[in-house]
């Protein structure tokens, strides 16, 4: 739900301009006007607002702040904002049995800023209430949520009072329990005035939190509200600059295919040379030419304005998403050489030791079965090719469109690809030299058709395009996902998971030096994979001049294992393409109702055997556990 912004003229009466205003919000519609010199916003009928008297303008992270709730105004001055405030406040008053006012504003300087002394000093923070116990309890949860954020460079130091003991002239006059804070300019620099990016943002973010804190203490002491977490009672509507952003990032995000643009175009022919050489010689990989201006795209991606997102969750999760893409376009710049790595390690991470042991453990458990005659092939008997496969994903396709009819999935069979499938935004991709037992034709695409596919159609279903094309850092945890449910459609074998703990080993020895026959001979001799299995992993890894994203599959399967130990529920997951560290942000914004539910669920939960599987899963210390299971 987006909100578009309606000018109120200047000759506008107040009256009739409040009468529209009360109206739309017993109405339930949300509520956008511009004032002279500010804003009224409010997306729902709460219990509270939040008010900033913007004077001068030279307040603007304060009058972020109060932009970040779902129920603000800023104004001018305190007499025009007053009457907006009291004929709201009692129209809320009555349907709620209580509301509260949240004033926020800025002190003129940062008084306790000392230059000489060794460490960054604390700054003021003042907060001031009336008498009510209700005010004095969500000042209080204020106070506790702000100074519990942990700080980064400077600390608060809180001087709390009650506005009894404050000039008359500085509450506003209004009938409704008022909390007013003000807080040190810390984000601007004394002399130059020059703004600290960091610092800004997190003072934003840290007080907004601290106030969605203060009214939901309020809510439960008056018992106005009843909500299952503070974070519920932000903003549920999107204004028209966060479309505008995601639009033009997700327009940078489709100007080029990362995945394909890193997968050799030669793997057969390489797998040849390779062999012709006696394993000792690491093959020439060819890539497509990039059908796009890496500088040009990066332009684009930094043109993107934040400034009037008003929201300090989604600005961060376009922030990260910025940053993402960044490296994914620095790396195809430098495709094919050594500096291909290193920003790779910089986006995905390195291997970590608990994953390497992690790894390690599961190809101790004994050699996978004997060698194929070929790259990627089987015997005859038990295999599937690409047509089979290819019949099997549109049936499964069908079956989703007849469950969502925007489930709008293409399949194609592709002669540029290494053995095996791969998704591409919306777009299923199979190799024609693919060859599989048919055992792992059900299991592999409920990973690639039920997770990575179903994720984009139901990310699309949001209402923003990020949730499609992917939050920051969500690969880990879609691959987690995408390898569980080849478990959960009794498709975890033995021999796919020492696959993916050879990618995590190979990617571990090329960080450490390793050439591709080096790999290749460690993966082969040491840990008993066949020529041509191994082949495929280091193929995997040292495309592009070594991709450190094939140790995600395990590392994000480890995760997953751990979120349902924790007792934690994958609907969430189900609702776009998002990071394990994304859980708490997709429950909060599905809490705001920005967010709805997974649009289709997977296919494969529909069994019973997948239900007890999934159960007996909340117990597997470890990923070997679930071939038991």
């Amino acid at each position: 739900m987006k909100l578009a912004s309606a000018r109120i003229p200047p000759e506008a009466n107040l009256k009739d301009w409040m009468a529209e205003v009360l109206a739309a919000i017993e109405a339930g519609k949300p509520v956008r006007k511009e004032l002279a010199g500010g804003r009224l916003h409010i997306d729902r009928a709460l219990p509270f607002i939040c008010v900033h008297l913007s004077g001068d303008n030279s307040t603007p992270v304060a009058q972020e702040v109060a932009q970040a709730n779902a129920s603000y105004v800023i104004a001018p001055d305190a007499a025009t904002a007053a009457p907006i405030i009291a004929a709201i406040g009692t129209a809320l008053e009555r349907r709620f049995g209580a509301f509260m006012v949240f004033e926020i504003g800025e002190l003129a300087t940062d008084e306790l800023l000392d230059d000489k002394a060794p460490f960054l000093s604390p700054f003021t923070l003042e907060v001031a209430v009336d008498t009510q116990r209700e005010i004095r309890a969500a000042a209080r949860s204020f106070i506790d949520a702000f100074e519990a954020i942990q700080a980064k460079f400077r600390t608060p130091r809180i001087e709390f009072r009650e506005m009894a003991d404050s000039a008359n002239d500085e509450r506003l006059k209004v009938p409704f329990p008022q909390m007013r804070v003000r807080f040190a300019p810390i984000y601007r620099q004394r002399q130059s005035g020059n703004i600290y990016p960091e610092i800004r943002e997190r003072l934003i973010a840290s007080i907004f939190d601290a106030g969605l804190h203060a009214f939901a203490a309020f809510a439960s002491t008056t018992r106005s509200l009843t909500i299952t977490t503070h974070r519920a009672l932000g903003r549920k509507a999107f204004v028209d600059a966060v479309e505008r952003a995601d639009r033009n990032m997700d327009e940078v995000a489709a100007s080029f295919d990362f995945l394909l643009a890193v997968t050799p175009i030669n793997a057969e022919a390489a797998w040849n040379e390779f062999v012709a050489e006696d394993c000792s010689r690491a093959p020439r990989f060819l890539y497509r030419p990039l059908a796009f201006q890496v500088e040009a795209a990066k332009r684009k991606l930094f043109s993107i304005s934040f400034d009037h997102l008003e929201d300090p969750v989604l600005y961060q999760l376009y922030r990260e998403k910025q940053q993402e893409l960044d490296l994914q376009l620095s790396m195809l710049s430098v495709r094919g050489t050594a500096k291909f790595l290193e920003f790779g390690r910089a986006l995905y991470g390195p291997v970590e030791p608990a994953l390497f042991r992690a790894a390690k453990e599961i190809l101790a458990r004994g050699n996978a079965r004997a060698d194929k005659s070929g790259f990627g092939m089987r015997p005859p008997e038990q295999s599937a090719d690409c047509y089979l496969i290819e019949r099997r994903a549109r049936e499964m396709i069908g079956e989703y469109v007849r469950r969502c009819s925007d489930f709008d999935a293409r399949v194609e069979v592709r002669d540029d690809l290494p053995p095996g499938l791969l998704v591409s935004g919306s777009r299923l991709l199979i190799a024609r030299t693919t060859v599989m037992d048919k055992d792992r034709v059900e299991p592999i695409l409920s990973h690639e058709i039920g997770v990575h596919l179903l994720t984009y159609f139901n990310g699309s279903a949001q209402g923003l395009r990020l949730f499609r094309s992917g939050l920051a850092g969500y690969e880990g945890m879609q691959e987690g996902l995408a390898v569980f449910a080849e478990y959960l459609s009794a498709g975890m074998t033995a021999e796919r998971l020492r696959l993916i703990a050879a990618r995590v080993v190979a990617c571990a020895a090329m960080l450490d030096g390793a050439s591709l026959p080096e790999a290749h001979w460690l993966l082969v001799h040491e840990h008993g994979l066949p020529k041509a299995d191994a082949f495929n992993v280091v193929l995997r890894v040292y495309r592009g001049g070594g991709f450190v994203k094939d140790a995600i599959y395990l590392r994000g399967l480890l995760q997953l294992l751990d979120h349902l130990a924790e007792g934690g529920a994958l609907e969430p997951f189900w609702m776009g393409k998002i990071a394990a560290s994304h859980f708490g942000v997709m429950q909060e914004l599905n809490a705001r109702g920005l967010l709805g539910g997974p649009a289709v669920r997977p296919m494969f939960l529909d069994s019973a055997e997948a239900t007890a599987r999934l159960s007996r899963a909340r117990s597997a210390r470890t990923p070997l556990d679930l071939l038991n299971q």
